[in-house]
């Protein structure tokens, strides 16, 4: 399949394009960019930077990937990467920036993920498969997020914090905590809600998926005793039930952030 470009776009020399591109009117490719086969951008468009991005992906009108982090002072260096994986939407001005190279330099975008209008990821997020950013959702840097969250719109992501698979986040919540895989959260400050059961009974979970979580979820946050005594005991109440011990697992290892409990 052919790749198109329109006359009105701007493929800067060095710039990759594989078979079946599409570049619409005004869009702007930069001499460090890839872009995969059979992506699509519809108009106003910019993939710039050290940027590669997958198959069949769509960037809708002034969507931008690859700028700078935004750092004050920080200069463009050729270790400062962004990729982004295979069937990606990107709608309009949404936004996803390069890391910063001494922090390893990449920010990566997985596959299949939506992202809505006006949605920004920063520089050096790990963002997993299948994410659905809505309106308006800003992700600061360094943050982690694993496969099927989903963001309701307005909802902001406080630096270095880890989002778990499966996981909810109410629109307008302000996260400045971990959020625990298959966990829900909601408010300002966002506080664990609950497990996001709906979004587990549409992703296949059996109704034993459903209790084991469950399960662990009470275990930890709602039994006697402290906090840290409970999540010790958990590991042992549930070894070899692989579903619990992601939740449980994902508290023990930590991060730069505090866990998100129930209000």
């Amino acid at each position: 399949m052919a790749t198109s470009v329109h006359p009105s776009s701007v493929i800067e020399d060095g710039a990759v394009l594989h078979d079946g591109v599409t570049i619409g009117p005004f869009c702007h490719i930069g001499p460090n960019a890839e872009v995969g086969e059979g992506t699509q951008l519809i108009s106003h468009a910019s993939v710039i930077g050290n940027t590669r991005v997958g198959k069949n992906c769509t960037l809708h009108p002034h969507a931008v990937l690859g700028g700078l982090p935004q750092v004050i002072g920080l200069a463009a260096h050729p270790e400062s990467r962004l990729e982004i994986g295979d069937g990606c939407v990107f709608r309009e001005y949404a936004t996803a920036h390069s890391g910063i190279p001494k922090f390893g330099g990449l920010t990566k975008v997985g596959t299949n993920c939506y992202i809505m209008i006006g949605a920004h990821i920063a520089h050096d997020c790990q963002i997993g498969n299948n994410v659905v950013m809505a309106n308006n959702v800003s992700l600061a840097g360094h943050i982690e997020v694993g496969d099927n969250v989903w963001f309701g719109g307005l909802s902001a992501v406080h630096q270095f914090s880890r989002i778990g698979r499966n996981a909810f986040i109410g629109g307008g919540a302000i996260v400045v905590e971990d959020v625990i895989p298959f966990g829900s959260v909601v408010g300002n400050h966002a506080k664990l809600a609950g497990l996001n059961t709906v979004g587990l009974k549409r992703r296949g979970f059996s109704k034993a998926d459903l209790q084991e979580i469950r399960s662990a979820y009470k275990a930890v946050f709602e039994g006697n005793g402290l906090f840290k005594d409970r999540l010790e005991a958990a590991v042992t109440t549930f070894a070899g039930q692989p579903l619990a011990m992601e939740l449980i697992n994902f508290i023990r290892e930590g991060g730069d952030r505090p866990i998100c409990k129930p209000g």
